[in-house]
């Protein structure tokens, strides 16, 4: 339950450990404070699941939460009752989720900036430039019609170039976690594109 009358629909693209940190944020900023069950509860909550997505986790944080979760049923409102909702079901149905975030640093939805890495297939790239030039930090290498790489270093996670790789070719992936990224994409290489 979040609030009444209300529906989310998501699919395999959103992280389920995110979305209750997006809820939980919201709710640290709506409690008035006036009860420490609520107001220092839901602060901590926020602060482990900042942690777990940041690729922070550690284990017996899932327990954490649970614990976490208790202590807000003594709060004055129903604000703070209510408070560990989003934790509590995305935990009871996700949490695998929580444990591929602390035990592997992998968002399986990869979502979580932290753990999750841009490359460009070099089978896809047709060298159109485009992740190029919209790059904000500079971060792809490449001439036109040669492969383009990403440099992982410079990379802010920004997920430009994602987003503007053109629909007919799709070559810029998303992977979780970093260590998945084949080593020969790690380093600037160009292949030149017939």
């Amino acid at each position: 339950m979040m609030g009444s009358g209300g529906m989310i629909i998501m699919d395999e693209d959103s992280c389920m450990v995110d979305v209750a940190r997006y809820f939980v944020k919201f709710l640290s900023e709506e409690s008035c404070g006036k009860c420490i069950p609520c107001r220092e509860g839901i602060a901590q909550m926020l602060t482990v699941l900042d942690r777990i997505v940041e690729g922070k986790g550690r284990e017996g944080d899932v327990e954490l939460l649970l614990d976490i979760a208790d202590l807000l049923e003594a709060s004055l409102c129903a604000l703070g009752t209510t408070a560990a909702n989003p934790v509590l079901t995305t935990i009871k149905y996700f949490r695998s989720e929580y444990d591929a975030h602390i035990r592997n640093k992998e968002c399986p939805a990869r979502v979580c900036k932290a753990l999750t890495s841009y490359y460009i297939n070099p089978e896809k790239c047709a060298g159109c430039m485009v992740c190029l030039k919209q790059c904000p930090v500079k971060a792809i290498t490449g001439d036109r019609k040669m492969v383009h790489v990403i440099d992982q270093k410079t990379c802010t996670k920004c997920g430009t170039c994602f987003e503007v790789c053109p629909k007919k070719f799709r070559a810029v992936d998303k992977i979780s976690p970093e260590s998945k990224l084949p080593e020969s994409l790690k380093k600037p290489i160009a292949v030149i594109r017939s």
